[in-house]
């Protein structure tokens, strides 16, 4: 855990606090940071074109009516 002095937009703190149930602005940062890494760590799907190859006989439109 590192402990560090940071000074914060009161008026980004506030509105954030509204969007969620952080009730402390520890809790409140450290949502934000482990949002902020998780975003980043989800695969931007334009980087899978040309990666993924999909059957010419799949039929999207058959599985939607058994569903």
């Amino acid at each position: 855990m590192v402990r560090t002095n940071i000074v914060l937009d009161e008026k980004l703190v506030a509105e954030a606090f509204r969007y969620t149930s952080a009730t402390t602005k520890k809790d409140l940062i450290d949502l934000a940071l482990r949002e902020f890494i998780e975003n980043h760590r989800r695969k931007d799907i334009r980087d899978l074109k040309g990666k993924v190859k999909i059957n010419k006989d799949y039929d999207y439109k058959s599985l939607r009516k058994n569903s």
